[in-house]
């Protein structure tokens, strides 16, 4: 009977090894197995090493590694000779073996190089355990070792090296280095642990599980691996919950997920909203589709509006949004609890009738993933930037756009050519604030240079200045327009020789105009309009000065002059005759970082790492911050995707 079987096989492998020979054929492309010894040369390696014998995943197994037996295999290792050869014989006989009581005992011999893995003997082994669709197959195998260089493929694959080392498996991979370090974090286990025979079998036995869901829905016509899709399901649920869950929960779970599976493949996956859409845009589509006539609003603080500045503006916010929409709306207040992520509090919310979330700090969007999947009718928004999850939008404000202008009034207000700045975080969108800082003071004191101090890391930045002799300071953008009580806040100030701070402009935030406007695309069905968003991607509002949202504050003791100057530029920039980097720019390098003839994109302003010529300092380094601004920069931080992530921690 399995002689039988086997050649019913054969028959059956021959059949798809042909369709897929005729496929490569016809769009072009090579119809045979990869041959390592024709495009791999010596000098694009780094040495081998034996690594004896090893579970090898069948899929990883991708082509072979001399040319002598190439053209009997299509790409996916499939038979390509007729019945009668020696060939079909040869790999009838072995698939016999496989269906007998011992099976196939002989391990193969292959080389592993980039993670793909290329047989030196036993392809026919191979071509039968494929055709079975056996998860793995044990090889004794020769690793041969990348020469190192800042190719994305090698990176990747020493950053596998180093979690092969812990991990022993070769089942999981990643094309960004840092997701290695960040599935150890989400497993529960220190950066540096090795797992134990027991923790790789269960993780095994729960990924099998995973993938196979994962393939059944969707994951083949994608490009994001096994490994990543799971990595992006560990956001939201545990794994221990892998085996708890029935067939059905976890497709449910996964289809929950998926959206930001997709994304992964983008370039570009977030779509950067820069201003309101129009409020006739689509009213035609609009017009038989039934639209709510009330909104229930929750506003999420991590602090008290009474001792938080920053929760004080969004409190302002909210206030002003009821007051503009009247009976149209209800909004609710919901002030998290020591340590927590706000979890409870946005079920509480949801419980008490809310459909919309407003979680105003970026450490809360854990909490906003796992409620966006629970509650898909729920529109969540949370207050931060660059944050590429599709179910929860994110906002936040071009607050250069008044850095811009506090640079103009600083430069002219400076009797000397130095002027301080206070950054908060290095995080996304503040190198964009220092530099239209330091391309305003360029534009009133051609002379004068940025020193540029961070409130993040140890030490007090008012007394560097005050020692160096700077009495124009820009400190941190003001929380709301009526916050000018906070003086230290104010974002740029004149000091007194006594340390005393004198206010003289602030760009500040006017949440009001945002959260109003949202609300009535809810109301008037355009919340699903938001231009550019196409293909999926997550939505992040970056509404500036011309959408009422980042807005101005003149110290009573400005000069008048220079009060009408400031008033002149902001008007220019809501107009949009004025963008603060259209205009030659260097950075601290001496790379020419535009010539002035060209318009910045919002991705590129967004995603600034550098710093002008002009500015003295430097962005600091994860290890130098503060203890408590460590978890800010985690999930907003310029270099976020190359800090070790933490046990137990936000995996985002």
């Amino acid at each position: 009977m399995s002689r039988k079987e086997a050649l019913e096989q054969y028959m059956k492998a021959l059949k798809l090894g042909q369709k897929q020979y005729k496929s490569c054929v016809l769009r072009g492309e090579y119809p045979y197995l990869p041959v390592l010894d024709e495009f791999l040369d010596e000098s694009m390696t780094a040495g081998r090493v034996d690594l004896g014998l090893v579970e090898i995943p069948t899929e990883r197994i991708v082509g072979t590694k001399d040319a002598g037996r190439k053209t009997a295999f299509s790409p996916d290792f499939m038979p390509l000779m007729p019945l009668g050869t020696e060939f079909a014989s040869k790999w009838i006989a072995l698939c016999e073996a496989h269906l007998g009581p011992e099976g196939i005992r002989d391990y193969i011999r292959c080389v592993e190089y980039l993670g793909r893995f290329y047989v030196q003997e036993g392809n026919k082994r191979v071509s039968v355990l494929k055709s079975y669709d056996a998860p793995t197959i044990t090889g004794h195998v020769v690793r041969i070792l990348p020469a190192d260089s800042d190719d994305e493929e090698v990176r990747a694959y020493y950053a596998f090296l180093r979690f092969y080392r812990l991990a022993r498996i070769y089942q999981v991979r990643f094309r960004q280095p840092e997701s290695y370090a960040r599935l150890q974090a989400a497993l529960g286990f220190e950066p540096d642990h090795v797992w134990t025979d027991a923790e790789r079998s269960a993780f095994l036995a729960g990924f099998y599980r995973f993938r196979e869901a994962y393939l059944k829905g969707g994951g083949r016509e994608l490009s994001a691996t096994t490994a990543a899709a799971l990595l992006v399901w560990l956001r939201v649920y545990a794994f221990p919950q892998l085996r708890e869950m029935s067939a059905a929960e976890l497709t449910k779970s996964l289809e929950a997920v998926m959206p930001d599976v997709r994304i992964l493949q983008k370039s570009v996956p977030i779509a950067i909203s820069t201003e309101p859409e129009p409020a006739d845009k689509g009213l035609i589509a609009h017009l038989f589709e039934p639209r709510p006539n009330h909104v229930t609003a929750a506003f999420l603080y991590a602090g008290e509006p009474e001792t938080s500045t920053w929760t004080f503006a969004h409190e302002q916010g909210r206030r002003e949004l009821e007051k503009a929409l009247g009976e149209s709306v209800t909004t609710g207040v919901y002030l998290l609890a020591p340590d927590s992520d706000g979890e409870a509090e946005m079920e509480q919310a949801i419980g008490d009738g809310a459909k919309v979330l407003f979680a105003t700090a970026p450490t809360m969007m854990g909490a906003c993933r796992k409620i966006a999947v629970r509650h898909k009718a729920v529109r969540i928004l949370n207050c931060s930037l660059s944050m590429p999850y599709t179910g929860v939008r994110t906002y936040y404000g071009r607050i250069y756009e008044g850095k811009f202008i506090t640079g103009a009034v600083a430069g002219a207000m400076a009797e000397e050519d130095s002027v301080g700045y206070v950054a908060n975080y290095p995080i996304f969108g503040v190198p964009a604030s220092i530099n239209a800082f330091a391309l305003g003071v360029r534009l009133t004191n051609p002379r004068a240079r940025v020193e540029l101090q961070w409130s993040c890391v140890p030490g007090d930045p008012i007394a560097r200045f005050l020692d160096k002799g700077i009495r124009v300071v820009s400190n941190r953008e003001a929380a709301g327009p009526d916050s000018a009580r906070h003086i230290w806040e104010l974002s740029t100030s004149q000091l007194l020789g006594s340390g005393e701070l004198r206010p003289l402009v602030s760009a500040c935030w006017n949440w009001g105009d945002f959260y109003t406007q949202i609300v009535r695309s809810i109301l008037d069905g355009s919340w699903d309009d938001v231009s550019p968003r196409e293909d999926g991607r997550a939505v992040n509002y970056w509404w500036g000065m011309n959408s009422g949202v980042v807005g101005l504050s003149l110290g009573r003791e400005l000069p008048e002059g220079v009060a009408r100057l400031a008033e002149i530029l902001q008007r220019g920039v809501e107009r949009g005759w004025l963008e603060p980097f259209h205009c030659p720019m260097t950075d601290q390098s001496g790379a020419a970082r535009s010539d002035g003839s060209r318009w910045l994109s919002p991705e590129e302003i967004l995603g600034m790492d550098w710093l002008l010529d002009s500015v003295d300092g430097r962005i600091p380094s994860f290890d130098e911050l503060l203890p408590m601004s460590r978890n800010t920069v985690r999930l907003l931080g310029l270099y976020r995707d190359s800090i070790p992530p933490e046990k137990e921690g936000v995996i985002l």
